[in-house]
Formats: structure tokens, C-alpha cells, sequence
């Protein structure tokens, strides 16, 4: 009886050691530790990349140029969604552009984009001819027509404008010479249109020429008393052919004595 009882209890062992080394294997079985790739973002999970920060360059060609010559800017930006140029306003993202500035300039670029701001900037030097010098006359001296017309020159306009070019800027510095030189002389400025447009928007815009070429004059040091101006508007035409060179000769501000 007790042989047949350790016997049972052997068997009972050996199962219970049996039992308990397929529960130790089957707790390692899954035991693998974390997939590092588990917790990379899934690129089809929705989840949008942060927008990158906008870049802009800005060049000119040439850099140095001569008063009336013109500059090609060229500009190209990445990642920006408006894109500015001071003077000449919204720009497409890249491109070129010719521009004449009538004087030293530096060009301002700004591309805005999702991810904030960024800034070019380009200097264009323009060289302005050295000024003539007129000898002093005594100051009663009103000089002549001829040597008048020769220093103190008409300003000619664009179709439809009044803003000086750079011809004309030139050519008030120029005359300020004279005129400082020639101080008992005043100047009658008459502003002058082609025959295109009503006579009424002529009469302004002849007198908004005539302004602009006193405007010149003042600033290169003449005083504003000994200016007068007056308009014709499309009255008195200088050429009288339907011509653009024609037309071209009709828009201009017109120096003359003042006597």
C-alpha cells in the first residue's frame, strides 16, 4: 500500500513539473520587446509635414549704369505665396523684370509664405553727368532767345503722363545752371498735349506738365517766384500730322522768357 502510494505521488510530481515549465515557455513566447518602427509617423496617416520656410534671391544686371540706362532684375523664390518688390509691387514667384531708376537705388524683395517671411535686396548705382558750369552775368542781364533755348530745354512727355523721364530730370539740372547764373531771369512754362482725348482732360493734363517741369526746377535750387505756369492743353500744336512722332513733339512742357 505505501509502494502503490509513492508510486501515485511520483506521478503527481513529474505532471506538476511538466505543467509548470509549459507555462514558463508559453510567457516568453510573445515576449519580442518594442518595434522602433511602431512608433515612426505613418505617411498615410493624415498627419500634414510642416510647411518649410520661405527662400528669395535678388539680382540686377548690370549693378553700375548711366543715368537713362535701364536694368534687368531678376528674382526667383521658393516655398513664398506673395511676393513683393518695392516700387514695383506683386510679383510672381520668380521672373524678370527692366527697369530705368532715375537714381541710386536699392530694390526691396519680400516673399511671405505658411511658414513666415524672408527678405532680398539688390543696389543698382546710376551715374549722373557731371554738371556744366555757366559763367555769371551781371544780374540785370537777362541774356538772349537763343542762348536761353540752348541751356533751359523743353520737357517731353510719355502718352497720357506727366511724370518727368530721366531726359528731363537731367535737362532741369542743367537749366537750374543757367538760371543761377542768370538771376533777373523768369521762366513761363507752358504744359502742351497731342490732339488725342477732350479738350477740357487736355487743359488738366497740360498743367500737371507744366507743374511737373516747375517741380524739377525748384528742386534743382530755382526759386518757385520766378516760375510761371500756364496750359494750352491740345491748343496751338507744335505739328499738326497724326503721327506718333508727331504726337510725341505735342506732349511737352515748354520753356520760354518770361518777360
Amino acid at each position: 500500500m505505501n509502494r502503490n502510494h509513492q508510486t501515485l505521488q511520483r506521478i503527481f510530481m513529474l505532471t506538476a513539473a511538466g505543467i509548470a515549465l509549459g507555462l514558463t515557455t508559453g510567457c516568453h513566447h510573445n515576449d519580442k520587446g518594442v518595434n522602433p518602427n511602431s512608433l515612426s509617423p505613418n505617411p498615410d496617416s493624415g498627419i500634414a509635414a510642416a510647411p518649410a520656410a520661405p527662400t528669395a534671391t535678388l539680382t540686377a544686371d548690370p549693378l553700375v549704369v548711366d543715368l537713362g540706362q535701364s536694368v534687368v532684375l531678376n528674382w526667383s523664390t521658393q516655398y513664398a505665396n506673395v511676393v513683393t518688390i518695392d516700387g514695383i509691387g506683386v510679383v510672381n514667384e520668380s521672373g524678370t523684370q527692366t527697369v530705368t531708376p532715375s537714381n541710386s537705388t536699392n530694390f526691396h524683395l519680400t516673399a511671405k509664405g505658411d511658414a513666415g517671411m524672408t527678405e532680398a535686396n539688390v543696389r543698382v548705382t546710376v551715374r549722373v553727368p557731371g554738371t556744366p558750369t555757366v559763367a555769371e552775368s551781371p544780374t540785370g542781364d537777362m541774356g538772349t532767345d537763343a542762348a536761353f533755348h540752348q541751356n533751359v530745354q523743353d520737357a517731353f512727355f510719355d502718352y497720357d503722363s506727366y511724370d518727368l523721364r530721366p531726359d528731363a530730370q537731367q535737362a532741369a539740372r542743367q537749366a537750374a545752371v543757367y538760371l543761377a547764373a542768370h538771376p533777373a531771369i523768369k521762366v513761363l512754362i507752358a504744359g502742351y498735349c497731342d490732339e488725342r482725348g477732350s479738350a477740357e482732360y487736355n487743359l488738366a493734363l497740360g498743367e500737371n506738365r507744366a507743374n511737373a517741369a516747375k517741380t524739377a526746377l525748384t528742386a534743382a535750387g530755382v526759386a518757385a517766384s520766378r516760375i510761371r505756369v500756364v496750359s494750352y492743353g491740345k491748343e496751338k500744336q507744335l505739328c499738326s500730322e497724326s503721327t506718333e512722332a508727331c504726337w510725341q513733339q505735342n506732349r511737352r512742357a515748354q520753356f520760354n522768357l518770361d518777360r
